[in-house]
C-alpha cells in the first residue's frame, strides 16, 4: 500500500471510491429487478495517480413479484430467464460483490466505500433496495455520499452521456458492448481515473484561484 500523500485513504478524506454499474429490470428500485451488478476495484500508484484494479460481477435472479419491463429488457438486451446466465439469488450477489469491497476497504485503511458510477444515485438506490430487501448489514457503501462521473464529465469535458463522456476523454466505446454491467462500470472507472488524474497532473502544475 502506498504511504504518505499519495496513499488513497488520504486522497478521498477516508473513503474509498469503487466504481459500480447495475442492469435492472426498469427505473424503479423498490419494483423492478436487480438483473446485473459489476464493480471495479481502484488502485492508486506510488504517484497519486488511479488505475482500474480487478473486476467482479454477478448476474441476478429477479426478486420474487419484480417487474420485468420489456423496454428495459429491450435496451440492456438481457433475457432473466436464460440458463446460461447462470444467475445468483440476489442475497449471494450483493455477498459475493461485498466481500472483495470490504476486504479493500480495509487493506487500504478507508472507513468506507464510496459508490462511483456515472448517474451514481440510480445504481445506489438499487444496492439499498436489494440490501434491505435480503436484510444485510454489512453493506460498505456510505449510504448516501456517492461520486458521480456524469457530473464529472459534464465539467470536464461538457458531456453527461456515458458513450460521449468516454469518448470526449479520448477512450474507446464500443456501443455494442454497452448496457452490460461489467463493460459499463469498466468504461466509468476508466473515465473516472482518467478526469481524477487530469485533475492531479494539472494541480501540480498550476495554482488555481478564483
Amino acid at each position: 500500500m502506498n504511504s504518505g500523500s499519495t496513499a488513497i485513504h488520504n486522497r478521498f478524506r477516508g473513503f474509498l471510491p469503487v466504481v459500480v454499474d447495475v442492469e435492472t429490470g426498469g427505473l424503479n428500485p423498490n419494483n423492478d429487478a436487480l438483473l446485473e451488478i459489476a464493480i471495479v476495484l481502484l488502485e492508486m500508484d506510488e504517484a497519486g495517480l488511479l488505475h482500474c484494479g480487478k473486476t467482479h460481477a454477478c448476474h441476478v435472479k429477479p426478486f420474487a413479484g419484480a417487474n420485468l419491463d420489456p423496454a428495459a429488457l429491450k435496451l440492456n438486451k438481457i433475457d432473466p430467464g436464460h440458463p446460461f446466465r447462470f444467475a445468483v439469488e440476489e442475497k449471494i450477489a450483493l455477498t459475493e460483490i461485498f466481500q472483495p469491497v470490504q476486504q479493500a476497504v480495509e487493506s487500504s485503511h478507508c472507513q468506507r466505500a464510496v459508490l462511483v458510477g456515472h448517474n451514481a444515485w440510480f445504481d445506489l438506490l438499487f444496492i439499498k433496495a436489494a440490501v434491505q430487501r435480503c436484510k444485510i448489514d454489512n453493506n460498505p457503501f456510505h449510504s448516501f455520499t456517492t461520486f458521480d462521473t456524469a457530473t464529472l464529465a459534464a465539467v470536464f469535458y461538457g458531456q453527461t452521456v456515458l458513450a460521449k463522456a468516454v469518448r470526449a476523454a479520448k477512450l474507446k466505446f464500443n456501443r455494442d458492448e454497452a448496457h452490460s454491467a461489467i463493460y459499463d462500470a469498466e468504461c466509468t472507472a476508466k473515465l473516472f481515473c482518467k478526469m481524477v488524474n487530469q485533475w492531479q497532473t494539472s494541480t501540480t502544475s498550476s495554482s488555481f484561484g478564483c
